[in-house]
C-alpha cells in the first residue's frame, strides 16, 4: 500500500498553484496526481516523494487534507492490459472507488493507482494472476 494525500481545495483561481508551489518550495516532488471537482471545491489526490514533509507543508498552509492507502498496480502495457485487470476485479467483486494513472512507466508496464473496496482481496487476486504491485520505495516515496 502506498500513502496518498487528498487535499480539499476551493474551486478558485490560484489555489492549485499555491499548493503545488508550497510543495515545490519544500522540496516535495509530485509523483502522480488526479483532480476531481465540483462547482465549489476540488479534491487533489497525489502521491508525493515525501509524505511527512508534504503533510507538514499542507498543515502550515492551513489546507484540509487526508492520508489514505492506495494500491499501485503494474498493468501490462499492451492493448487490453488494463481491460484484463479491470475484468478480473469486476468478476471477483472488487469495487473501484477511483483510479488514475501514474506519470511514468517501465518498458513493459504502465502504472495505475487504485482505491478499492477490499485491498486484501485485490492483492490476492493480482498475485494469483501474475500481476504485480509497486511499492512506495520503488516509486521513490518515503
Amino acid at each position: 500500500m502506498v500513502q496518498q494525500l487528498s487535499v480539499f481545495l476551493q474551486n478558485e483561481a490560484g489555489k492549485l498553484a499555491s499548493v503545488t508551489g508550497a510543495l515545490a518550495a519544500g522540496g516535495v516532488d509530485i509523483r502522480a496526481l488526479s483532480i476531481a471537482d465540483t462547482m465549489d471545491f476540488g479534491v487533489l489526490r497525489m502521491l508525493v516523494s515525501d509524505v511527512a514533509a508534504a503533510k507538514a507543508i499542507l498543515e502550515r498552509e492551513a489546507c484540509i487534507f487526508s492520508v489514505t492507502g492506495v494500491t499501485v498496480v503494474a498493468v501490462p502495457d499492451q492493448p487490453g492490459g488494463l481491460a484484463r485487470v479491470l475484468r478480473l476485479m469486476a468478476d471477483n467483486g472488487v469495487d473501484i472507488e477511483y483510479m488514475y494513472s501514474l506519470i511514468g512507466r517501465s518498458a513493459d508496464r504502465a502504472y495505475m493507482v487504485f482505491r478499492v473496496s477490499d485491498e486484501q482481496k485485490l492483492l490476492a487476486l493480482l498475485g494469483a494472476n501474475g500481476i504485480s504491485t509497486i511499492t512506495g520505495e520503488e516509486l521513490g516515496i518515503r
